[in-house]
């Protein structure tokens, strides 16, 4: 495919020209920029330009989705054109986190340290949920739980609360294993800080309060100093410095220990040292610090809670946009830890369904097909507790919609807050939160529910047919005059219907796993589907198989995705990871080349999930019908369970 070289030059200008450009280069998909000043960008120049597909702003980076293909083209033209030299991700990432404040710095390291570990977390949530439900008295019979009616479940609910339980007791191994790999130390070494802290022998921090009033806490006695022999268990803050301190140090020992000893000398002396720092200086500090922003919080909710309330459940939203949201999960887990529940994690469920409820409006206001689709899948992503593409999908993009989203969620919070309801545990958003709530909440949490699915949907639509009305009104004022115009002409315009016949491709699914729509991938350059049309596998095994019968049209340099292009001339992008072109080929092992013929169900690609996800990046893989091609008519995606060479995932109808 050619490219015209003025549709290149514009986008130079439309980024404030080579000027503004400090570095740029691109992946498999789109250009990413680091620019010195993002306020010169001319979005509507760039909506306008044939070439581009999308674009937005993330972490510092500007990126402008091109398209598989054609975006090596396009960079090419604007090395030209601009006379700049080439770069790599790692160089655009890099300045593009130098243009980040402290803050901006701060808050991403905490995201990238909690977000791996938020599986396990999930998981734990959904378990615990079911717990409450079996334990909880009074949900099914008058102060008395199911266990206690029925007492052969006891057993089972204990069961499933040690293995939901696990996860939130040993969370500092869990925190250590993400912090310490975040700063560049050994996993294993985060691991086993962590479970330091929280070793049998010590008390237990969720006995410390008892222990303390009756006098019963154990010490050690070191020459005469006297520490509170105490653990961390939901403790945040102590692991997070002591990983900190860890990574350093087995980096300076690593430069300056021989390689003949490194074995004998680096760990232990890195963990010994960190150990003890850990229980004399960080963690006593620490722990005094956490408590006193845990009960700070406590205060402002206990004196002020329905301006917390309406602060917190109104612009959780808009922490959301900025990725602030990550830095509350620390805040979430330090309350459940010291005062056995959170107030801030029924906020943001409700949160997720008012921004749900939005986007679910939006179906019944606008008119174009695809925007419909848009707001039906995102919406339900929402109401499951990942709104991210119902935000950055549609609600921001109409405005008005996450406006009341947020309005919604403000109210429901102020109810929350005054009834002080509070979660057990995080990890479980949207509506299957109420698992998360204790059960004696319940019935304030679901008229909070019906608040935040009532206000933001029926506002939306009210606010939304409005504005389309009025929008309809002006083009068919302006309508008429042309019409009048053309009458003038004796000039009608006619319509041609097409009875082209339709062939179909059917592509089994190249992974292992679950299909999903593409709205749940969190990358707005797929999830908006600026691309184009197609679907995501959560894989469930590190294998990608080819879909059809091909040919390989392309296989990128770092390995993590590839094109192939069927006889008919379709061709289909499948994309393992998101962001993973950052590893560099780095866990992926390639089985076929660019011009290579493969059947269906041969091996293409090897991935390496753990790998994958012990850097921090989601696995989910999405497979994209690339925008623009001529050929394809309709395409029709199948969600749900997906298993390699025999599941149908994709339909496109072909034009005959």
């Amino acid at each position: 495919m050619a490219i015209d070289r003025k549709n290149v030059e514009d986008i130079v200008r439309a980024v404030g020209g080579k000027e503004n450009i400090e570095v740029a280069t691109h992946c498999v998909t789109r250009l990413r920029f680091s620019l010195y000043d993002e306020s010169k960008v001319d979005s509507e120049a760039l909506d306008r330009n044939e070439l581009v597909k999308g674009q937005f702003s993330s972490q510092g980076q500007f990126q402008i989705v091109i398209g598989p293909g054609t975006v090596d083209k396009v960079y090419d033209e604007m090395i030209q054109i601009t006379g700049g030299s080439r770069s790599s991700k790692d160089e655009v990432k890099s300045a593009a986190a130098r243009k980040q404040n402290p803050l901006q710095r701060a808050i991403k390291t905490l995201a990238d340290i909690f977000i791996p570990i938020l599986p396990a977390i999930v998981t734990a949530g959904l378990l615990l949920g079911i717990n409450n439900i079996l334990t909880g008295p009074g949900i099914f019979f008058d102060n008395q739980s199911l266990v206690d009616v029925y007492p052969a479940w006891k057993d089972i609910a204990a069961i499933i609360n040690t293995i939901a339980s696990t996860a939130f007791t040993f969370l500092p191994a869990l925190i250590g294993w993400a912090a310490v790999t975040r700063f560049g130390g050994s996993p294993l070494l985060g691991i086993v800080l962590g479970l330091i802290l929280v070793h049998p022998d010590l008390l237990s921090a969720y006995n410390y309060a008892s222990a303390s009033t009756e006098g019963t806490v154990p010490t050690w006695n070191l020459f005469g100093w006297h520490l509170e022999k105490i653990g961390y268990q939901g403790q945040v803050l102590p692991v997070l410095v002591s990983a900190y301190i860890l990574a350093r140090l087995e980096k300076f020992l690593n430069r300056r220990v021989h390689d003949s000893i490194k074995l004998l000398v680096v760990a232990p002396v890195t963990l010994l040292i960190t150990g003890f720092l850990a229980f004399t200086i960080i963690g006593p500090v620490t722990f005094g610090i956490a408590n006193a922003i845990t009960s700070g919080l406590i205060f402002v909710f206990d004196h002020f809670a329905l301006l917390g309330g309406l602060i917190y459940g109104g612009f959780y939203a808009l922490l959301v946009i900025t990725g602030m949201h990550h830095t509350f999960l620390a805040v979430d887990v330090q309350l459940i830890g010291s005062e056995g529940g959170t107030f801030l994690w029924p906020m943001l469920a409700l949160s997720n369904i008012a921004q749900g409820a939005a986007a679910l409006a939006m179906m019944f206001v606008v008119r174009e097909q695809k925007a419909k689709g848009l707001a039906a899948t995102s919406s339900v992503s929402a109401f499951l507790g990942v709104t991210e593409p119902a935000i950055f999908g549609v609600n921001i993009r109409y405005r008005y919609p996450f406006i009341f989203g947020m309005i919604g969620s403000g109210i429901a919070g102020m109810l929350l807050t005054v009834n002080q309801v509070r979660a057990s545990s995080i990890g479980v958003g949207g509506i299957p939160g109420f698992l998360s709530i204790f059960p004696n909440q319940w019935g304030v949490f679901f008229i909070g529910m019906l608040i935040v699915i009532i206000v933001p949907f029926v506002a939306t639509v009210l606010y939304g047919r409005s504005v389309v009305g009025r929008s309809e009104k002006n083009s068919a004022t302006k309508a008429t005059t042309t019409v009048s115009e053309t009458d003038n002409l004796n000039s009608r315009p006619t319509v041609q219907e097409s009875h082209e016949s339709v062939n179909i491709l059917e592509l089994i699914s190249p992974l292992s796993g679950t299909a999903v729509s593409l709205e749940q991938v969190p990358d707005p350059a797929f999830a908006e589907k600026q691309m184009g049309e197609g679907i995501a596998i959560e894989p469930s095994e590190g294998k990608v198989y080819a879909p059809f019968d091909a040919t390989v049209a392309h296989v990128i340099k770092s390995k993590h995705a590839l094109i192939l292009e069927h006889a008919s001339g379709v061709q289909v992008l499948i994309h393992v990871g998101i962001n993973t072109v950052s590893l560099k080929g780095s866990g992926f092992t390639t089985h076929k080349n660019i011009g290579d013929k493969v059947q269906a169900g041969e091996l293409l690609l090897e991935f390496d999930m753990e790998a994958i996800r012990a850097a921090g990046y989601p696995l989910i893989t999405p497979i994209i019908i690339p925008a623009g091609q001529d050929m394809v008519e309709k395409i029709e995606e199948k969600t749900g369970p997906a298993a390699a060479r025999q599941s149908s995932i994709l339909t496109i109808h072909l034009k005959g």
